[in-house]
């Protein structure tokens, strides 16, 4: 098999060559009252910081804000690393976008002189030259390329290491290319960047209002209770829009007689059918509630498992999945699943110190379709649910291991054009 080595994603700070972009689209971008994608990813990364230490603190009353916790994290110490992935993300779109926009002032005169621009060295300038030089053979320009290529910045490029993953990662960009509305190579690679964006962006903004307003909801409630909160208080007095306490109940009871099953239970489908899924995050903060209760540090992280596999499964069945399968998609962009797909074997997450790769998780299966000149991770898709459901579930138990390092919380990124 081969090696498999993770490639840091840079440093985020824009090169100086594309201070040229800069300037044009500076004072436009100042003049918009709405917010840049990036700069509501920092209020979300914030604010599930704060919610993180909120709630963390009741699970584990010694858990202080900016310090660490040996219990279990719930899914809302997951939320600000994910957050930020996604961010980064954003940011790498922002990048191509700007370098789109240098390249129709002055186009690049090679591949090597794209790349110079762009400010890239190292392994990750090889990586990226390595794909660039895969999609300029499959008819796109330098410049085309280069814009492509660094919109995968962010992401573990590493695994283009895996020749197979670098032919399936090319050819899966060079088809969305083909398909992107435009007549020119820098207005079709538009089209795939802002997709992108507009997915990740949505995705963040979608999960927030819901998860994360439901916990502000949840936490203020709490904070203005008088008297001992208890689970039963949780189901019984608390509730969101849409939630039937009468189902939180149902999926509180099946958690307190199956947290510790081996494996834990994750088909909410199966376990709970028709059952509305905000009933669900109902249940999700008394059983939180029951852990902080629990008589063993085992009992607690037990309980706090099946509590973030209820958060998660609302999170990502009903609140991504419809940003990254849309009904329709709009004539400005290309398939979101398309653009999901051809990025899944490069998909990473800094959980703290603990790194996930979709990689990994691909690599730790068994193969798919039996067929050595496919890739593992080419063979998975982060927009089909199930894909990402399994893959997210093996970054819960990796993390397990280690649950005092996804404290390390992340650094909120800075719009570059703020």
């Amino acid at each position: 098999m081969p090696a498999r080595n993770d490639v840091r994603p840079p440093a985020f700070s824009l090169p100086a060559l594309l201070g040229a972009a800069l300037l044009l689209t500076t004072a436009s971008a100042h003049a918009q009252s709405v917010p840049t994608p990036l700069e509501d990813n920092r209020t979300i990364t914030l604010g599930y910081i704060d919610i993180a230490y909120e709630l963390g603190g009741i699970i584990d009353p010694t858990l202080q804000p900016g310090g660490t916790s040996n219990a279990r994290p719930n899914w809302f110490t997951f939320a600000p690393h994910a957050s930020q992935a996604g961010g980064k993300g954003m940011y790498s779109a922002a990048l191509a976008r700007h370098f789109i926009a240098a390249a129709r002032l002055q186009p690049s005169l090679s591949l090597t002189n794209a790349l110079d621009r762009l400010g890239l060295s190292g392994v990750l300038r090889l990586r990226l030259q390595e794909l660039s030089l895969q999609l300029i053979a499959q008819g796109l320009s330098a410049d085309a390329a280069a814009a492509l290529s660094v919109m995968t910045s962010s992401l573990n490029v590493g695994a283009l290491t895996d020749v197979r993953t670098l032919l399936a990662t090319a050819s899966r960009l060079g088809a969305l290319y083909a398909s992107a509305p435009g007549l020119l190579p820098l207005d079709k690679v538009e089209v795939i960047v802002v997709t992108l964006e507009r997915t990740l962006h949505e995705g963040n903004l979608a999960i927030y209002n819901d998860i994360g307003g439901s916990a502000r909801l949840y936490l203020d409630w709490r904070a203005a209770a008088t008297g001992p909160i208890t689970p039963a208080r949780v189901l019984t007095e608390f509730t969101l829009v849409d939630a039937i306490n009468s189902e939180a109940q149902q999926a509180y009871t099946y958690a307190l007689a199956h947290a510790e099953d081996s494996p834990r239970p994750t088909r909410m489908d199966l376990i709970f059918p028709g059952l509305h899924w905000k009933s669900l995050l109902v249940a999700a903060f008394a059983v939180y509630e029951e852990a902080r209760l629990a008589p063993t540090p085992a009992r607690r992280d037990a309980l706090i498992a099946m509590g973030t596999n209820f958060v998660a499964w609302r999170e990502q069945l009903d609140q991504a999945q419809p940003v990254f399968t849309p009904p329709g998609s709009p004539t400005d962009e290309v398939s979101r699943a398309g653009v999901l797909q051809a990025l899944t074997p490069l998909l990473m997450t800094d959980f703290g110190t603990v790194r996930w790769t979709y990689a990994d998780y691909a690599y730790a299966q068994p193969d798919r379709d039996g067929n050595p000149l496919t890739s593992p991770p080419s063979e998975y898709s982060w927009a089909d649910f199930w894909d990402r459901w399994n893959g997210i579930l093996f970054a819960f138990d990796a993390s397990y291991a280690r649950p005092s390092e996804l404290w390390v919380m992340p650094e909120p990124l800075t719009d570059p054009l703020g």
